[in-house]
């Protein structure tokens, strides 16, 4: 059964993106068969994957196009994606206005998930608070909070556990929090260490272990190119790998 996962965080640069990119092709080296879709309007998951951005989100969600036609094959084997660009924006717009279920977006996106042996799902949402956002949060059997470890980090981890109470609540959506991932961590800095202490009272079992700040993971997107493949040995590749381990223990729990 396909598991859809939403990566998540109404705060900005926090790793968003690099989380999803990453986590999605960490999978596919583990024999899995994944689509990434692009949420946000930046388009940046092309990027990482040295691809060109293209409205693929606005058109599956806004016009006809059938799933079939919007989902392109990479280079990277099981690694399907719905590309973004700046359209993403109007859609979401669109959806704010429309009033539609909270399921349209996964109607909309995800009908051939099991035609195409699809096993997990990964999702990169806008830091904006919004229609197409909610959706995706509803769409999801797991959410993952990358958080970035800074000053007044848990506000947006704060406003994400708001959103999916409320979802809950008003919608039934019945996913679970897979973890808050610590991003940018720098175990040099006294500001860096008391943050994600700070974190750790604060969400206790559900922290994850932090993805350190590291140069390379900007080099990937410059290289088109995800951590696996640009610096398999480094720290910040087996940091991602083990994100990846966790991600497979959730998915593996009967609970789930």
């Amino acid at each position: 059964m396909t598991k859809v996962i939403t990566v998540a965080n109404q705060k900005g640069g926090v790793g968003k993106t690099t989380t999803a990119v990453n986590l999605a092709h960490g999978l596919v080296l583990e024999g899995y068969r994944v689509l990434l879709i692009d949420l946000d309007p930046q388009g940046q998951c092309a990027t990482i994957l040295g691809l060109d951005p293209e409205p693929g989100t606005f058109n599956l969600l806004i016009t006809d196009v059938k799933p079939t036609d919007a989902i392109r094959l990479t280079d990277r084997e099981n690694l399907l994606v719905i590309l973004g660009d700046r359209k993403t924006a109007t859609a979401q717009t669109v959806l704010s206005v429309q009033r539609n279920p909270i399921s349209y977006t996964r109607d909309k996106l995800f009908p051939s998930v099991e035609e195409d042996q699809i096993d997990f799902v990964v999702m990169d949402t806008s830091p904006s608070v919004g229609e197409l956002q909610e959706q995706a949060l509803w769409a999801s059997d797991g959410v993952l909070i990358p958080c970035a470890v800074d000053y007044l980090a848990s506000d947006g981890v704060f406003n994400i556990a708001v959103s999916l109470k409320r979802i809950h609540d008003e919608f039934d959506w019945n996913g679970k929090i897979i973890g808050i991932l610590p991003t940018f961590y720098d175990d040099v800095t006294r500001e860096s260490k008391a943050t994600l202490e700070d974190l750790e009272k604060r969400f206790g079992t559900i922290l994850l272990p932090p993805i350190h700040r590291a140069t390379i993971l900007r080099e990937c997107a410059v290289e088109g190119k995800t951590i696996f493949e640009l610096a398999p040995n480094s720290r910040a590749s087996s940091q991602y790998k083990n994100l990846v381990d966790i991600v497979l223990s959730w998915s593996n729990n009967k609970n789930v």
